[in-house]
């Protein structure tokens, strides 16, 4: 049986949260957030189509396991997210890429009401549902690469608002791109490249 890329990224962060898990023996270690995620992407395009994606707000969850009072493993999770492609300011398509992104944090006050943290890791992202208008499909026969690997890094706090609840703030960069091919030959990259602004609320258990 295979799985996805993706499944195979969430079961490894699972598998590394429990063997760490002596390491951590204070109540509390989990922390779930759920969060509304504003996608704010750099469309960095040497095609020369003019290729860029639109800007979004979705939510997303995560899953924090502290190692340590201070360091943490962060899944990051939503659903395949429907973005439309355009050229030039033409809209010509549309897609859909699934994002889930693991993290390492340091959080600099974990017994603090304001608990800053920052983080880095790496972003796989898969592209499905490739559509083409008619037009474009006829003269260009394009394709996308569906996968995708980079860099991650952030920056963001948790405010304590009751004992276990708390409000976050999260600011990422993401590296994020494809290869973009035209009659089967690669025609440049499109980097996506987001910035991902966050806030939501978080529950440690």
């Amino acid at each position: 049986m295979k799985f996805s890329p993706a499944l195979r990224l969430a079961a490894i962060a699972a598998a590394a949260v429990f063997a760490l898990q002596p390491a951590q023996a204070e109540e509390g270690s989990l922390m779930v957030r759920v969060r509304a995620l504003h996608l704010d992407s750099a469309n960095k395009d040497s095609t020369g189509l003019g290729l860029s994606i639109n800007n979004k707000t979705f939510p997303e969850v995560d899953f924090s396991y502290f190692i340590t009072p201070n360091i943490a493993a962060e899944l990051i999770l939503t659903y395949p997210q429907k973005q439309k492609l355009y050229s030039n300011g033409t809209e010509i398509g549309s897609l859909k890429h699934l994002p889930p992104t693991l993290t390492l944090q340091y959080h600099f006050a974990p017994n603090a009401t304001f608990r800053p943290y920052v983080g880095a890791g790496v972003n796989y992202t898969n592209f499905s549902s490739v559509e083409f208008a008619p037009a474009v499909q006829a003269a260009l026969k394009p394709g996308i690469k569906h996968n995708s690997f980079g860099l991650a890094a952030q920056i963001g706090a948790d405010v304590e608002i009751t004992k276990g609840t708390y409000l976050n703030f999260d600011l990422k960069k993401v590296n994020l791109g494809t290869t973009v091919y035209s009659n089967g030959a690669s025609a440049g990259k499109f980097k996506v490249n987001p910035t991902l602004a966050s806030v939501g609320l978080g529950w440690r258990f």
